[in-house]
């Protein structure tokens, strides 16, 4: 009889929250603004679209459809309160891929900053259709602190709320107006294989510098275009990085290159270009072409880099490419794309780099 009571008055206690959650406020994030959301007073088609709607007709229609995506995006806010709730809807029901799980493609990530500033994650989503609402984390220790939800990498994001209860303080927090990193290039700087937004490494290495991110990763479509320059130079950025490479071979990296970091320069003089060799596919030791295809690709962009250097562009760096995703054959979901171990060791491979362009 006892045991019958015990667990009886067990799945009441776990079936029924002894103490119901208060009312919630919901705020739309559009209210006060994010980041990553670049060309911030021009026109868009969407709200959380990357690009402005001029780009579209100019920007090929594949760049197009992708800047559609939320990648890159983070809304700060502070508050008090003891749980934190998201409502948010997505634009297409394909929620995660074969290789890439909803979490990332869809999800939301939620950082914290802990009391001595750092950083640290704190919660993330397992998406299961197009609109959602989830308490993103429950039971928060008291004080009145700082978050960052990172926004889906591989969806569009139609609209996103954030909820606390009525008694908490909050705070939205405007994007900051320090000048941002510009990440331009393919899947991997979209966010392909990240299993959370926050893990990407734009993401990562915002996060370790402490500066806004603007992420223009177009999967299969970062090509070295012009017609990206011509958007990217509207942009008084910190630094801007072109990771291209595993979208391109020697011959259109050898075409392409030049023009656009010229390009760049002419328009802003003084800002830091960094250049990035393509990472090598792990099982590239069993198959001689892709061990050709890289050595190919760093030449071409070796030859590149030096041409500018001996033309005088000032303010130019370079990332080699061979140990972006470490030595153990490891950081790969698919021989191409990062888990979330390679976007680790890349995030520790660019910051060296970006620590000396951006003078720190």
């Amino acid at each position: 009889m006892f045991l019958k009571s015990f667990f009886f008055l067990t799945f009441v206690v776990l079936a029924f929250p002894l103490r119901a959650e208060n009312k919630l406020t919901w705020r739309d994030v559009t209210e006060w603004g994010i980041e990553g959301r670049a060309w911030e007073k021009q026109k868009r088609e969407r709200w959380f679209d990357r690009f402005p709607a001029k780009a579209k007709g100019k920007v090929t229609d594949a760049v197009w459809n992708l800047s559609r995506h939320s990648a890159g995006m983070m809304v700060r806010f502070k508050t008090d309160a003891d749980s934190i709730h998201a409502q948010w809807k997505v634009t297409s029901s394909r929620l995660g891929m074969a290789h890439m799980p909803p979490s990332g493609v869809s999800g939301l990530d939620l950082y914290a900053r802990d009391a001595k500033g750092k950083w640290r994650w704190a919660a993330a989503t397992r998406p299961t259709k197009q609109e959602m609402q989830a308490r993103l984390l429950g039971g928060i220790a008291p004080g009145y602190r700082e978050y960052a939800l990172y926004l889906p990498l591989y969806n569009g994001t139609e609209s996103l709320k954030v909820g606390v209860s009525e008694d908490a303080k909050f705070e939205g927090l405007a994007p900051r107006k320090a000048k941002p990193l510009v990440f331009y290039g393919t899947s991997i700087t979209h966010g392909a294989c990240a299993s959370r937004p926050g893990i990407a490494h734009p993401a990562i290495l915002g996060r370790w510098f402490d500066m806004p991110v603007v992420n223009i990763g177009f999967s299969g479509n970062g090509r070295m275009h012009k017609e990206v320059g011509d958007l990217m130079v509207e942009m008084d950025a910190a630094a801007y990085v072109i990771d291209c490479l595993p979208n391109m071979n020697a011959a259109t990296v050898a075409e392409r290159c030049v023009p656009l970091v010229k390009q760049l320069r002419k328009a802003r003089p003084n800002v830091p270009i960094v250049l990035v060799e393509d990472r090598r596919f792990p099982n590239s030791w069993l198959v001689p072409n892709k061990i050709k295809f890289h050595d190919d690709n760093h030449a071409a962009l070796r030859k590149a880099y030096r041409e500018l250097q001996d033309a005088g562009v000032k303010h130019l760096h370079y990332l080699e490419g061979d140990l972006l995703l470490g030595d153990d054959f490891e950081g790969t979901t698919d021989a191409s794309h990062p888990n979330d171990l390679g976007f680790l060791r890349q995030a520790k491979a660019f910051a060296p780099v970006l620590r000396k362009a951006l003078g720190l």
